[in-house]
């Protein structure tokens, strides 16, 4: 598999400037040494976006979204570490030279290439038919426009018309100079067979006298259609879709996400439907956060996609009865994906198509608003509603019902869940307790639906009258999802940063045998605060002198050994940061925070913005403040004595513990020389420090 050589990463990071890529998609300005804007990743009114252009980092004080350049291209157009890297390689100019692939390598990426090109080609074939040709204007346009579907709206999503010919396609391909085997790969074109399934050497177009709809992928590449007749002929399909291939895979793909992306990011839910024309009205209705699952049942890769933008999402249901049913097991997934999920039902015999069609924008946007209830409360009431008085029915409800319940991995609104089932159902909650514990830990046992239930929940404390009501922790093992091949990206983005490398080169499996990190409960606060600001002066000014010959990297490697950290997380970055140093390099915030490992991304961010900056008015007042940037050594002293002054405080709380417990007279003279020795020295650090603070005052 091809990659990216490391020194290009490196090369592309340090090129691009994140003032002018995050000034593509919002308007920053100026405020102190920051510059600031509105989120693009959430609405708010005033600006709490900001952007440090000396350590090309971003965060949003509001969100929580933080990272560097390359993590800003991939939050904010939802695309992999790879394709942000190739996004900012081609803003700057930068040839990107993959390491040589091997011939079959070369080829099935050929292939690929080839695939996308003829499907483009053939979007765009569609698409002029649509709004060029006789047939296309009076037919195909004319349908779309009785839908209520304007230009602008036709023009965004690339719709279009193919003629009601058996091969114009294939001829428009032929004559443009496209190998014909690449239109038959991607399921434009039909290969006719005789009886015994032979090639007759006869080919023809798929979509013939079709109003056409582009699938595109995340990226806005075509990668199939969907295409809808125009005939009345219960012979034929409604609706036709292109086939699997190389570049098409449905359970992958959502209809109109391409175009949708940045609206459910912003507005923090997405609206998931289930046809074309009910992308498309909402999407002109001013509903752009809107997604479909084009007819399939919902996918575990579909659900990935939505989360990558939001963890929010509201399904739109037909009033359709038996179409609410079958979209119930589908939205079973949502949930277990660890979706809030909340659903919309429409009055009987509309969609939301015809119903914003039928209401106009402003009620439809209304009546989402005040129609939209939890997928719990939703399945809930109306399973009940047709369990009815039916005693066999409500029991068959209630066990389905908690099969949802278990599929939601917070254990706080899995207890409200229960609580509201215990109301709409009146049946007391211990009971339901004590079946849900049943069918968690039972996981082979089968649901209403045929799926197997539980995985990722735990079970309530059983019996009548029990106290433990709660769950236990919520880092019970979870099923793995279903494996699958990874795409040329994601493979690449493993092999670039990831498995064995990643642990050699950034050291991400690095466990200190010497001083092997507490669990974060265990550290104190006060000692957490002072690892993280040695931890910040390290990342911030590794190579900055404190004095002749010395930077601040060495000095505090120097002052506090090899593994001096406690909170896992910090030990980790310590050690990533003496691994640069014995590799001749200082570490770099600007590099760092590029790393694979979000947690790790997180905390460089974190510690490399502050909200708030010192107002140059205070010194044109001749008030003096302590800076760490004009006086790195003192800064690094103030640190380290701090410190060492907590793990001696430490040590000192452990001995007077000791002698709260019955000691020997020998142990317990010794621990008092130790709580004399750490007293004295106590009290030396406490002097020293106010030697350092003093002198910066």
């Amino acid at each position: 598999m091809a990659r990216i050589p490391k020194e290009l990463v490196d090369h592309i990071i340090q090129t691009a400037d994140i003032v002018e890529v995050v000034g593509d998609f919002v308007q920053l300005k100026r405020k102190g040494q920051n510059l600031w804007a509105p989120c693009p990743f959430h609405n708010e009114k005033s600006p709490s976006f900001s952007v440090n252009p000396a350590k090309s980092l971003y965060k949003c004080f509001g969100c929580g979204k933080a990272g560097g350049v390359v993590q800003f291209v991939m939050d904010v157009e939802g695309t992999s570490y790879v394709e942000a890297l190739k996004y900012l390689a081609k803003k700057y100019a930068i040839e990107i030279q993959e390491e040589e692939k091997t011939p079959q390598q070369q080829l099935e990426q050929n292939e690929r290439d080839s695939q996308f090109i003829v499907s483009d080609f053939a979007k765009n074939h569609y698409h002029r038919l649509l709004l060029n040709s006789e047939e296309g204007m009076s037919i195909g346009y004319g349908y779309l426009k009785e839908r209520g579907l304007n230009l602008n709206t036709i023009q965004t999503f690339e719709l279009g018309y193919s003629l009601d010919s058996w091969d114009d396609l294939m001829k428009a391909a032929e004559a443009a100079g496209y190998d014909k085997k690449y239109l038959e790969k991607t399921g434009l074109t039909v290969i006719r067979t005789d009886d015994q399934g032979k090639d007759t050497g006869r080919r023809y177009d798929r979509f013939r006298g079709r109003v056409m709809f582009p699938i595109h992928n995340i990226s806005g590449r075509v990668v199939g259609f969907g295409a809808r007749t125009l005939k009345r002929d219960d012979r034929m399909a409604k609706y036709l879709n292109s086939p699997e291939s190389e570049i098409y895979h449905k359970s992958d793909v959502l209809y109109g996400l391409f175009q949708a992306r940045q609206a459910i990011r912003t507005q923090e839910v997405c609206y998931l439907v289930e046809g074309y024309l009910d992308v498309l009205s909402l999407y002109q209705g001013g509903i752009k956060n809107v997604v479909a699952s084009s007819g399939t049942s919902l996918t575990e890769g579909q659900i990935r996609l939505i989360k990558r933008y939001s963890d929010n999402v509201t399904v739109l249901y037909d009033g359709d009865a038996a179409g609410i049913k079958a979209s119930l097991r589908g939205t079973d997934l949502l949930l277990e994906g660890g979706l809030n999920v909340r659903v919309v039902l429409f009055p009987d015999g509309d969609d939301p198509d015809s119903y914003i069609r039928k209401v106009g924008d402003q009620r439809f946007t209304e009546y989402i608003e005040t129609k939209s209830q939890d997928f719990i409360s939703f399945k809930t009431t109306l399973v009940a509603r047709e369990a009815s008085n039916d005693p066999v029915k409500k029991a068959e409800a209630i066990r389905d019902v908690l099969h949802s319940i278990a599929k939601v991995p917070d254990a706080i609104k899995r207890q409200v869940f229960l609580q509201q089932t215990s109301a709409t159902f009146g049946i007391d909650e211990q009971v339901l307790i004590t079946e849900y514990n049943k069918l968690v830990k039972a996981p082979s046992q089968k649901a209403p639906d045929g799926r197997t239930s539980g995985g990722n929940s735990g079970s309530y404390g059983q019996g009548a009258g029990s106290a433990n009501t709660g769950y236990p922790p919520s880092n019970n093992p979870r099923s793995a999802p279903a494996a699958r091949p990874m795409t040329d990206e994601e493979e690449a983005e493993m092999l670039m940063y990831g498995g064995a490398e990643a642990a050699e080169t950034l050291g991400t499996a690095f466990q200190p045998s010497s001083a092997k990190p507490e669990a974060d409960d265990d550290i104190p606060d006060m000692l957490q605060v002072c690892e993280r600001e040695v931890l910040r002066l390290l990342v911030l000014y590794a190579g900055r002198e404190v004095e002749e010959e010395m930077s601040v990297a060495g000095y505090l490697m120097g002052q506090l050994g090899e593994y001096p950290l406690q909170k896992p997380l910090y030990a980790e970055m310590w050690e990533i940061c003496r691994q640069e140093l014995l590799a001749g390099r200082f570490p770099d915030a600007r590099l760092l925070a590029q790393n694979e490992r979000e947690d790790i991304r997180q905390l460089i961010t974190d510690l490399a913005t502050e909200r708030y900056e010192i107002s140059p008015n205070w010194r044109t007042k001749e008030i003096y403040v302590f800076n760490e940037v004009d006086l790195p050594k003192l800064a690094c002293d103030n640190a380290v004595l701090r410190l060492n002054k907590v793990h001696v405080q430490r040590e000192l709380d452990q001995c007077l513990e000791k002698l709260r417990h019955p000691l020997e007279d020998v142990e317990m003279f010794e621990i008092l020389g130790d709580i004399k020795r750490l007293k004295e020295l106590d009290n030396e650090l406490a002097g020293l420090l106010g030697t350092v603070v003093g002198r910066t005052a």
